[in-house]
């Protein structure tokens, strides 16, 4: 959580700077690993339940936490209607699609392309809710990271063309929601005064609210469950869809929203990784390239890798 006073000593900075890098990190590594989960979910139930059963799930792990602390509810009708905007941009709108596209799409795929959320949100901060202004070396860090995917998706070996088209386009769609949302909150939200717990809490508990007024039309549908889809849906609505969004917030508020977007760098890694120990896939030099150049461009992005100006 962030505090409203000022820390007194840089000794007092670095341990909190650490803390945002930790929950930065995994919150990619659970954010990749989301991909794989819910193509694991998808072989026995439909899209709009794996998104009903995630927002259910995180809300439930997520008002423990909040009834455990005694965090208080905001009481301003304005900041319920920018949370409810947040909750079907955020939430609603980005799990549908993505549940639907890993349909045609391999995970692999969808959480390489899950990567361009920085971009999206650069656009939408900069270009529609002004709410930042780029610096050179952010879009240094942002053109560096697309290498790096593009070094891990390896396009000079020939990429298949029997995954889905639309499928594809949607899942761009879906990560124009997610750079929306967090220009929004930073231009909406960030003065709330509401607690990164509380905000995660609601920013959930109204996505899961409107999912359940939708069960009658989206949810009420055959299924078929084992143990690992089960395991499956439990990971990813407590985890990627609870515990992952507190710490998400936390960067947000630390960082800013371009920054905080580069998270997505991560999850293309997570999923090479994934691939090799669940699915068995084989791993040629070009991803572990990949990865490396993407997470130096994670560093550029964070103005954490600068490059020597020259002195006057």
């Amino acid at each position: 959580m962030t505090s409203t006073t000022a820390p007194p000593q840089a000794a007092t900075t670095r341990p909190q700077t650490a803390s945002i890098v930790i929950q930065f990190v995994l919150t990619g590594i659970v954010w990749g690993s989301s991909f794989l989960f819910m193509k694991v979910a998808l072989g026995g139930i439909s899209p709009a339940q794996v998104a009903w059963s995630r927002l259910l799930l995180g809300a439930l792990a997520l008002g423990l936490f909040v009834v455990l602390r005694r965090d208080r509810l905001p009481t301003t009708g304005r900041i319920w209607m920018h949370l409810t905007v947040v909750a079907v941009t955020f939430c609603v709108v980005p799990f549908l699609i993505f549940a639907w596209a890993q349909q045609h799409v391999s995970s692999g795929l969808s959480s390489i392309y899950n990567a361009t959320t920085p971009i999206m949100t650069a656009i939408m901060a900069w270009a529609v809710l002004r709410v930042e202004r780029l610096k050179p070396g952010q879009i240094a860090g942002i053109l560096i990271g697309i290498l790096g995917v593009m070094v891990i998706i390896a396009p000079w070996s020939g990429m298949d063309a029997t995954q889905g088209i639309g499928a594809q386009l949607a899942i761009l769609g879906a990560t124009a929601c997610y750079g929306f949302s967090f220009a929004y909150m930073r231009r909406f939200l960030a003065d709330s005064g509401v607690s990164a717990l509380v905000f995660s809490f609601l920013n959930i508990g109204l996505a899961a609210a409107i999912m359940l007024l939708l069960t009658p039309v989206l949810v009420l549908t055959p299924v078929r469950l084992d143990a690992g889809i089960v395991l499956a849906v439990v990971l990813l609505g407590f985890l990627g869809t609870g515990l992952a969004y507190v710490w998400n917030q936390n960067v947000l508020r630390a960082w800013g929203p371009t920054r905080a977007s580069t998270v997505t760098y991560i999850t293309p890694v997570v999923g090479v990784t994934l691939g090799v120990l669940v699915l068995h896939e084989q791993v040629s030099w070009n991803e572990p390239v990949g990865a490396l150049i993407v997470f130096a461009g994670i560093l550029l992005a964070q103005d954490r890798l600068r490059l020597r100006r020259r002195e006057a």
